[in-house]
């Protein structure tokens, strides 16, 4: 199991204090073989999730998967095929966000966008995104968290 944090963001001039947990999910070799991307929201508020990954066409961003607090969602169904996933997500009712420095088209209604390059050019928003390094494992948890320190750390 590892665990990782992340320094957040602050949207709209909030301060809230998110840190990122990433989780490596193993499974016995007993038990039936379930791989897949999930990502739970740890959080007290709704979040909205943006996907980015690399297929065999190239780079990819899906979203938005809507998560109430406590609630998780799989991204991904199967066993991963690459080992880098990029996550951008927001606080729908304290505001602020979780990204990182790996920038990616998005846009505000559901979508699936193919490319990271030139996302202001092609009518999309560019966001940053964070990277889970998955060790190249099949199956992955990701868990959003919050933290009681401002600026998170």
């Amino acid at each position: 199991m590892k665990a990782v944090i992340i320094p957040s963001a602050s949207r709209r001039r909030h301060s809230l204090g998110l840190a990122i947990a990433l989780l490596g999910s193993s499974f016995l070799a007993a038990s039936p073989a379930k791989a897949d991307l999930r990502l739970c929201n740890m959080t007290s508020s709704r979040v909205g999730i943006a996907l980015g990954y690399r297929d065999a066409q190239g780079w990819v961003t899906e979203g938005w998967w809507n998560l109430n607090a406590r609630g998780c969602e799989t991204l991904l169904r199967g066993q991963l095929g690459g080992r880098f996933y990029y996550i951008y997500a927001i606080d729908y009712d304290r505001g602020g966000e979780w990204s990182g420095r790996s920038f990616m088209c998005t846009r505000e209604r559901e979508f699936t966008i193919r490319g990271t390059e030139d996302c202001l050019a092609r009518g999309y928003d560019r966001s940053g995104f964070f990277e889970v390094d998955t060790g190249e494992q099949k199956s992955w948890t990701i868990q959003l968290t919050e933290t009681n320190r401002p600026g998170g750390q």
